[in-house]
């Protein structure tokens, strides 16, 4: 960072810089022996050019090729969608060993969380049973059940216009009437959530739709934050239950959960329908009840990695404090997993390289000709990315939204390559083809095996999940004071105390901990913010 200007300039490569600040026009830039002053304003977030640019120069930010100019651009100059546009370095394979050293991880390697240990080894940060159709047709008796069990497991406080409209109700009209305080008794079961999730697929679409869905739904119940789950068919759907049974099988291989699988269609009236389901879950929800947390090592965390309303400091903040953490649990043997594929376009040779084998570096290109050749068949593609809030926050094309974004998962070398659906089996660094929609993506990560996912956000978003605590880190403390009702971390303090990434880094590890032994809840959790979104890659029938 120069000492002299709010600007940074991220590497040695780089042509063009960031401002840290709003800068006027005329303000004097002092960089690398070379003096001159801007000739526009720029916005605090943007970029403006190092050098003049002419029509078709190549554009580099965080060493990578993330665009070319459409005009002159003069030095000084900002950079916009109207004078620059979307340009990526072609890829083939492997072109360097990966050389990477591991953090020092002495202070960790000792830690522990209290988590709810699985028959299979995995260890869940939640205990949580789980409700969820097969098929659309069953989402009003799963709302159902939802109204049921919520009275019960967990009955809502009313607040003091409630209690007041609850007297008048009750037909006491006096208006200086104290407003009485509604006693609830304590949840006797306070050891096990009981969560719902409802979609609109498992029927109309293709059966290769079908069988997503199902390899998607084994994967929440195979989560380790599930200690079991109820889940409802209707009977004739294409989802069917042998169908679901046979992914849910491929995954636990022998270290199976209690589910519990009705079917409408052979039961009769709902009320019957219901009404077995409500006493058979309840006795297996008493069970699941009794697991408790024990210490658990770091290496047994499972953390997503995921952004989203990125700005241009989330790039240089939020997501590289995120690889500082990728990096020490890797070290650890734990597990992270880096999704949304779109956001990846432009960076796809530091990520090739970093596989630790020619097969997984093929398979990671494959899925990303796969998915642009499919987004470019209905008109769009991967440089049509970057979302109307992300350019006005200064990332203008995909690659440069890309570099940013991949710093998320540090510089571990890459183990396993998974498409949407696949388990995360593999120690350290996983990639894993999701959409860039960030309900989409994080649905993904937690049907992959994520118990934690750290979600970073630049202009602020309250997406959650039903069974993943979700964990909001603001690129900006702006964001952070703005919105502290969804914000549970603040990584803007790299810029504004000038703060370490590895110092930030810490502290979010630690933040993380808390969270996984039920000592923090983050805010997505506490606001019920249980957000599904199935990916659904096929057509409707």
């Amino acid at each position: 960072m120069n000492s002299r200007a709010p600007i940074l300039k991220i590497h040695p490569k780089d042509n063009v810089v960031v401002a840290l600040d709003n800068l006027k026009k005329g303000y004097t830039i002092q960089l690398e022996n070379v003096s001159f002053d801007l000739v526009d304003p720029i916005p605090l977030k943007h970029k403006f050019a190092l050098v003049e640019f002419q029509p078709s120069d190549p554009i580099y930010m965080y060493g990578v090729l993330v665009g070319e100019a459409l005009v002159t651009i003069p030095q000084g100059g900002v950079l916009t969608t109207e004078n620059v546009k979307h340009k990526i370095q072609k890829v083939e394979g492997k072109t360097a060993p990966w050389e990477w050293t591991a953090p020092d991880t002495t202070k960790w390697e000792k830690r522990t969380f209290m988590g709810y240990p699985r028959p299979d080894g995995q260890v869940g940060t939640e205990n949580i049973w789980l409700f969820f159709p097969l098929v659309f047709c069953e989402n009003r008796n799963i709302e159902k059940l939802k109204v049921i069990f919520e009275k019960e497991f967990n009955p809502p406080e009313k607040e003091p216009l409630q209690q007041l409209l609850s007297q008048l109700v009750q037909g006491n009209t006096e208006r200086n009437s104290p407003i009485e305080k509604v006693a609830h008794k304590a949840n006797p079961y306070d050891n096990i959530k009981v969560r719902f999730l409802t979609h609109q697929g498992g029927c109309g679409g293709t059966r290769q739709d079908a069988q997503s869905l199902a390899r998607l739904l084994a994967g929440y119940v195979n989560n380790p934050n599930v200690a079991g789950a109820t889940v409802l068919s209707l009977g004739c759907q294409n989802l069917e239950i042998s169908v679901f049974k046979e992914a849910l099988s491929d995954l636990q291989k022998g270290n199976e959960k209690p589910v519990l699988i009705f079917d409408q269609q052979t039961e009769g009236t709902v009320d019957a329908f219901l009404s077995k389901i409500i006493s058979q879950s309840f006795e297996e929800i008493q069970k699941a009840n009794e697991i408790k947390r024990t210490p658990s090592p770091l290496s047994k965390l499972t953390i997503g990695l995921e952004c989203g309303g990125s700005d241009g400091f989330s790039g240089i903040t939020a997501n590289p404090t995120l690889g500082q953490v990728s990096d020490i649990l890797s070290a650890l043997g734990g597990k992270t997993i880096l999704a949304e594929f779109p956001e990846l376009a432009g960076v796809e040779q530091e990520l090739v390289n970093r596989c630790t084998s020619d097969a997984l570096a093929q398979k990671f290109l494959s899925l990303m000709k796969q998915y642009e050749n499919a987004a470019e068949k209905v008109g769009s593609g991967f440089d049509m990315n970057p979302s109307p809030g992300n350019i006005k926050d200064g990332l203008i094309t995909d690659a440069m939204k890309s570099a940013g974004a991949a710093k998320k998962s540090g510089n571990a070398p890459i183990r396993e390559v998974l498409d949407y659906t696949e388990y995360a089996n593999t120690d350290g660094v996983s990639l894993l083809c999701t959409p860039g929609n960030d309900v989409e993506s994080t649905t993904a990560l937690a049907g992959s095996g994520a118990n934690i996912i750290l979600f970073t956000t630049g202009l602020g978003t309250p997406t959650g999940n039903p069974i993943t605590p979700v964990i909001k880190v603001s690129s900006n403390s702006i964001l952070t004071q703005k919105m502290n009702d969804i914000i549970d971390f603040d990584c803007g303090t790299i810029i504004t105390e000038k703060r370490s990434l590895e110092e930030v880094g810490e502290d979010l590890l630690e933040y993380i901990i808390a969270v996984a032994s039920g000592d923090e809840i983050p805010k997505a959790v506490q606001l019920k913010q249980h957000d599904f979104i199935p990916w659904k890659r096929g057509v409707s029938l």
